[in-house]
């Protein structure tokens, strides 16, 4: 074994590799190269390789295994991925190509399993919980990433698909997801949710930020539509509460910046929650952008 574990956070715009220390599980070297995935799965790949060697050049050692966040899964069935919103990746046996190209081997999980492995073990969770059992890590953004990590360890799934909180239909007859479901949970509580609901109605657009600004201003419209945000939220997050019982759970993305979801949002999960209190910590994570790629090193460890 050398001397550092590896992770690569594969998005897509950019493809950032983390080197991690075995001693002290602190970074030594953070690199980003452009992901470039307008030019192809294979150009993807290269671009891989190419961040990779130069890392290994600076620290002067190269990996034995390379853990990797991806924007998808890679269903355990075929062996392929899915779900990317990477759409060049999808159908792709990636791991497989991965290894064959860096003649190393490699561990793949989905961008959001990292965020909550990374959270679990280096970020938010020893903080405030650290005999935490059962963490549940949610990325709350354009769109609604979800992982489940347990003992330490991610939950993956019969089908590669567990923790995936973003897809349950929680309006019926809602808008319409690119799964193909309607009124997903992603459709609803999303950043993009909240801002064309707000579009349709104050009919005018605003941005996240901007529609909480308009509501700490007194704009009705806007404060609905966090009001909103917090019922659902409620109601979405008592599920997973009555199903897994976490110690923590770990909400990440922007909506996950605004303030109100922590304030009122306990009493909201409150009234559809099969107990009388709620004891699981609802928390903002530590680790920022780092926490994808530390995910992913992670993996390896």
């Amino acid at each position: 074994m050398g001397r550092y574990y590896w992770g690569i956070d594969l998005g897509g715009t950019k493809i950032e590799c983390a080197v991690m220390s075995y001693e002290d599980d602190q970074c030594v070297l953070r690199k980003r190269l452009a992901t470039e995935g307008d030019k192809g799965y294979r150009h993807i790949l290269q671009r891989i390789k190419r961040l990779i060697d130069q890392c290994a050049k600076e620290v002067g050692e190269y990996p034995a295994c390379v853990g990797f966040g991806t924007p998808g899964t890679l269903d355990p069935q075929t062996g392929v991925m899915k779900n990317c919103n990477s759409t060049a990746l999808n159908g792709q046996p990636l791991d497989k190509d991965l290894e064959n190209l860096l003649q190393t081997e490699v561990k793949l999980a989905n961008d959001a399993n990292c965020f909550a492995l990374a959270e679990t073990c280096l970020g938010i969770v020893p903080k405030v919980k650290p005999d935490a059992e059962v963490v549940f890590g949610i990325i709350m953004g354009t769109g609604v990433g979800s992982g489940l990590v347990v003992n330490g360890k991610l939950i993956n799934g019969r089908h590669g698909i567990a923790g995936e909180w973003g897809h349950n239909v929680l309006e019926a007859n809602g808008d319409p997801c690119y799964c193909g479901k309607a009124g997903c949970l992603e459709t609803v509580i999303s950043g993009k949710g909240l801002e064309s609901y707000y579009q349709r109605l104050a009919n005018q657009s605003a941005s996240l930020p901007e529609i909480v600004e308009l509501a700490e201003s007194g704009d009705s419209y806007a404060q609905h539509t966090l009001t909103r945000l917090i019922e659902k939220f409620g109601l979405a997050v008592a599920q997973i509460i009555n199903v897994i019982d976490p110690d923590v759970i770990v909400v990440g993305g922007g909506v996950g910046n605004v303030d109100v979801l922590y304030e009122y949002g306990p009493k909201a999960i409150l009234r559809h929650l099969f107990n009388p209190v709620l004891e699981t910590q609802i928390v903002k994570p530590a680790l920022g952008d780092s926490a994808g790629v530390f995910g992913a090193a992670m993996l390896v460890k």
